[in-house]
């Protein structure tokens, strides 16, 4: 193994050891080639576009930022910025790309600049386009790009002629053709515009965010600078106003028609679609979510038909890649029934209710052809690939891992992330048979964690330990590291080596490391996931306290005198809570970008699970943790970001003040420049992770041992809280 040190500064430089594994896949209908992206090696942040040739198996580079702008740095433009921030995205170079139908003409940009590349021909250039591009896509024929610069709309010719706009906006608190922040951030929605089959027509989104409050993040390492200013829609107030057009591309002029679709009851436009199987769809969503009303559009009036209508007495969950038309015109989404979420086609439901779908990832370029998904069977760890048809339900994936693919034609990408490697295996299938295979340039670890996945109490809750490197069982007791995450739509625990690189390290920092998914984590079905409506607070918290207990029956080394719990966004959140309510079970807390307050968090996710803070003050009120700051008895260190724009650094400043009005000691940590990623730079990353474990020894009462890894216990603790800052 790696030592501490190099390991955490290689985690950073790495990005958690995902730089050189390819990704964003795209298959040439007729199976002559895959387009993806990928880093030159496991340590360079620039990612290039790559074509592989599946004729002869070779990998060549066909879009390489370092030829198309030299060694310069990247100069993104602000809402590249903000798009970035929104997926989470911290790669540099080709981080996207669309294509035409053929996925011969592939567009993307590069700090601000518009580049096209021909996949049979080799040939990659620039576009002379309006400044500050953001998010090009070819027409479905190969013969325009349009994009977005400055809130405009605009389209190009393949061969640089004839850049337009084709809409622009009345006011700067206008945009055409973007996702407004709640659309990226909450509802898996990135785009904004979707091209006709044609290639003559565009459905384009209209936003317009005028009625959203501003809120002001300033840098305060940075006084001489303007707070940046950001239109957020916290819970309970005003979202930004969509609207939905079509427009052709006419030489002469532009003709615009406006959708039958005008908000009011049905605010969000969760998806969109348009392919040749019928008119678009667009899948629109009430504010309370519990409808959601698939429509298609007529594009020569606007007239719009209602398909399909989801309800729920709780929410109806969105799942990506629905709704879609098959190419023989048939109506693909995933509905609720029998506890399952289902894949139905046409109304009648092709899965069985134990298969829970989790996203719809092809529906077939040909008539006739299967679906393809993904979808969980018993085990929520595991994520597969599914093909469903007429004949029924069928796996592509065949090992134990988290699978994902995408499919054109014959051709299926598949990748493969499992317990007993790192990084993933990609493997390209012409039919049911392996034809060739991506590498990965990853950088090896260097670790192989000492795990155990766990299945614990009477909720079978999914759990992961993971202890030092060579603990031998009834060798001593550990502390108690608890690293969940906890929430909603994200899971800590899955069969991927890759997942417990990380704990790994933590644990042999001389901690047992316990991560639970709880209830409302994805994978167990719409029930599970409806058992944290209206109490984020009971019911997570509780999982974790339950996780715990029952882990410690398992293993007795784990010291239940000695429990401390760390995480970050949803994790920091449980972490501030679990040491303000249940002080008789945690011992010392890291909150990192805690929500504290649901009322400062955005409209779509706060008010799908705890209603509108209007209607349910007293849900708020339960679930916030500001009221519960005179109860902290134990240590609490705080950490926020003081550039995010996600959760807000308010929410911590807020906790803070609390506890000082109450008169309880914490420490809070302020980031500066950090927003709701952690640190990047490999030296800051490194002393920010050794930091929070000195912390914690600190807390709990434990000095390294000679060795630097192992607790020696110290009868008396020194006064572990600091002081608030």
């Amino acid at each position: 193994m790696t030592n501490e040190s190099s390991f955490l500064r290689l985690q950073a430089r790495t990005q958690r050891f995902t730089l050189g594994t390819p990704r964003g896949f795209q298959v040439s209908p007729d199976g002559s080639r895959v387009l993806f992206l990928r880093s030159a090696s496991g340590e360079d942040r620039q990612h290039i576009l790559w074509r592989l040739d599946l004729e002869t198996g070779t990998e060549s580079r066909l879009a390489d930022p370092a030829e198309l702008l030299g060694d310069g740095d990247e100069d993104l433009p602000p809402e590249e910025r903000a798009r970035r921030e929104r997926s989470r995205e911290q790669g540099g170079g080709v981080v996207g790309n669309a294509t035409d139908a053929d996925v011969r003409i592939a567009a993307f940009a590069l700090s601000g600049r518009l580049f096209v590349a021909d996949a049979v021909t080799g040939e990659a250039r620039e576009l002379a386009a309006a400044p500050g591009v953001i998010d090009p896509r070819p027409d479905p024929t190969g013969q325009h790009v349009a994009y977005v610069s400055g809130g405009s709309l605009r389209v190009v010719g393949v061969d640089g002629t004839g850049d337009r706009p084709l809409a622009e906006p009345a006011g700067p608190d206008q945009a055409c053709g973007v996702a407004e922040f709640i659309a990226a951030e909450e509802m898996g929605r990135s785009r904004g515009f979707w091209w006709s089959p044609d290639g003559t027509r565009l459905l384009v989104a209209f936003t317009d965010k005028s009625p959203v409050r501003r809120w002001h993040i300033a840098d305060p390492a940075h006084p001489e600078t303007e707070p940046n200013v950001v239109s957020y829609p916290a819970a309970g107030t005003d979202n930004v106003d969509v609207r939905l057009a079509v427009l052709s591309l006419d030489r002469e002029r532009i003709s615009r028609v406006d959708v039958d679709w005008h908000g009011g009851e049905l605010p969000y436009l969760v998806a969109a679609h348009w392919s040749k199987g019928g008119p678009p769809l667009v899948a629109l969503q009430t504010r309370d979510q519990k409808r959601v009303e698939i429509r298609s559009v007529d594009p020569d009036t606007g007239s719009t038909d209602v398909l399909a209508v989801e309800t729920d007495d709780i929410w109806v969950e969105i799942v990506p890649g629905v709704p879609a038309w098959t190419p023989d015109g048939r109506l693909v989404r995933i509905a609720v029934s029998q506890g399952g979420y289902r894949l139905v086609v046409d109304d009648k439901e092709v899965t069985p209710p134990s298969l829970q779908v989790r996203a719809v990832l092809d529906v077939g370029s040909q008539v006739g052809t299967d679906i393809l998904v993904t979808a969980t069977e018993s085990d929520p760890t595991q994520v597969h690939v599914y093909r469903v048809d007429d004949a029924g339900v069928s796996r592509v994936s065949t090992s134990d891992g988290v699978h994902g693919a995408t499919r054109a034609g014959d051709v299926t990408v598949l990748a493969s992330w499992s317990p007993e490697r790192s990084g993933p295996a990609v493997t390209v299938l012409r039919g049911e048979q392996p034809a060739g295979a991506i590498a990965s340039h990853a950088v090896d670890p260097g670790v192989e964690p000492n795990v155990r996945r766990l299945t614990l109490g009477e909720r079978e809750l999914r759990a992961a330990l993971v202890l030092p490197t060579g603990h031998e069982p009834g060798s001593g007791k550990l502390p108690v590291l608890l690293d969940p995450y906890g929430g909603p739509h994200a899971q800590r625990v899955l069969a991927s080596r890759n997942a417990f690189l990380g704990p790994q390290w933590l644990a042999d920092q001389g901690f047992a490391v316990l991560i639970a998914d709880g209830r409302g984590t994805p994978g167990r079905g719409p029930d599970w996931d409806r058992q944290v409506a209206f109490d984020f607070a009971g019911v997570t918290l509780e999982d974790q306290v339950d996780a715990l207990h029952a882990a410690a029956e398992e293993f007795p080394d784990l010291d239940l005198s000695t429990v401390a719990i760390r995480g970050w966004s949803y994790g920091g959140y449980l972490a501030a809570l679990a040491v303000l309510r249940r002080p008789d079970v945690f011992h010392a807390a890291i909150a990192g970008a805690p929500v504290t307050d649901w009322r400062l968090y955005d409209t779509h996710y706060t008010e799908r699970y705890l209603g509108h803070p209007d209607e349910k003050p007293e849900v708020y009120d339960a679930n916030s943790l500001i009221d519960e700051a005179p109860k902290l008895e134990r240590p609490l260190l705080i950490i926020h970001g003081l550039a995010d724009d996600n959760v807000v650094v308010a929410h911590s400043v807020r906790l803070s003040a609390a506890l000082v009005a109450a008169g309880r000691p914490h420490s809070l940590l302020p980031l500066p420049g950090v927003t709701h990623m952690t640190p990047q730079d490999d030296e800051v990353a490194e002393n920010f992770m050794r930091m929070q474990v000195s912390w914690l020894r600190d807390a709990l009462g434990v000095v390294s041992g000679s060795d630097g890894a192992f607790p020696v216990w110290t009868e008396e603790r020194s006064e572990p809280w600091g002081t608030a800052k």
